[in-house]
């Protein structure tokens, strides 16, 4: 009888404590989601670096554009709310959403194991890699490693992936580093740097851009996939961002905006340089 009566107890104690760790999102806590702090101020706080070309820019106004800005647009269209745009440098962008200054990164942030200790990030939306830039004049560089030797220089965009990669595998040309990718590229066309280590994507542009003085060293470095940052461990945003993605990624919205910043070039006059 005593042995009843204590398993009954026993499962009481159980039900109670599944009942209060449940709640109306199946299980998973909302208490400090962002999703519902962006429906309930009906604002939607985007982190951006820009200068990350095609991705993240500004045009002469001063008003982001690019392929995130159109994603997060479709995004805030999606929730009903209004999107704000905040400008940081990108090594600023991590500390600026784990204080709940922003709400989410659009960055064409890399995913990598030592941002996820500090952040939750998406499912990819955007795979790319490391590639290499170099002047126009430069015709003895072949691959990578011929620019490996003491007394070259090699400039990155501080806190990039780029950043990190190039001072792992460069082991003794000298690594700078600047604010973000146009310094960058902008010592190097000024003779202070022999290359630039970035995403593919912004040197295949910035090559458009500057026809004729520089150029996109054949293959990458490495290969990595983009994803949207969310505050760590708030598993109902990352759910329903993911959710998005789904019915966002190559719907016709989307394809028309790849193929706006990706494949033409005729936008290049509407955005600065920062």
């Amino acid at each position: 009888m005593k042995m009843k009566k204590w398993l009954a107890a026993l499962l009481m104690i159980t039900v109670l404590m599944v009942a209060g760790c449940s709640n109306d999102s199946g299980g998973v806590s909302t208490e400090n989601s962002t999703l519902q702090k962006v429906l309930k101020n009906k604002k939607l706080v985007i982190g951006m670096s820009s200068g990350y070309f095609p991705f993240d820019m500004k045009d002469p106004k001063g008003d982001f554009v690019g392929y995130d800005v159109d994603f997060a647009n479709a995004l805030g269209k999606a929730l009903g709310v209004k999107v704000e745009y905040k400008q940081f440098t990108f090594d600023g962008l991590i500390p600026a959403l784990q204080t709940g200054e922003i709400d989410m990164i659009f960055a064409g942030m890399t995913i990598r194991g030592d941002r996820a200790l500090a952040v939750s990030f998406a499912n990819p939306y955007f795979k790319t890699g490391q590639a290499v830039m170099l002047p126009a004049s430069d015709k003895k560089t072949k691959v990578w490693q011929d620019l490996d030797v003491k007394g070259n220089k090699i400039a990155v965009g501080i806190g990039t992936t780029g950043a990190l990669l190039a001072k792992d595998v460069f082991k003794n040309a000298e690594i700078l580093d600047f604010e973000d990718f146009p310094a960058a590229a902008a010592a190097m066309s000024l003779g202070k740097a022999n290359a630039v280590v970035y995403d593919e994507p912004a040197i295949a542009v910035w090559n458009l851009k500057n026809a004729g003085q520089v150029q996109a060293l054949e293959g990458l470095i490495s290969s990595e996939n983009l994803g949207i940052a969310i505050k760590k461990n708030d598993f109902e945003t990352v759910q329903w961002v993911n959710s998005f993605l789904n019915s966002y990624i190559e719907s016709p919205s989307e394809l028309a905006s790849r193929h706006k910043w990706f494949e033409t070039s005729d936008w290049l006059s509407e955005v600065v340089e920062e």
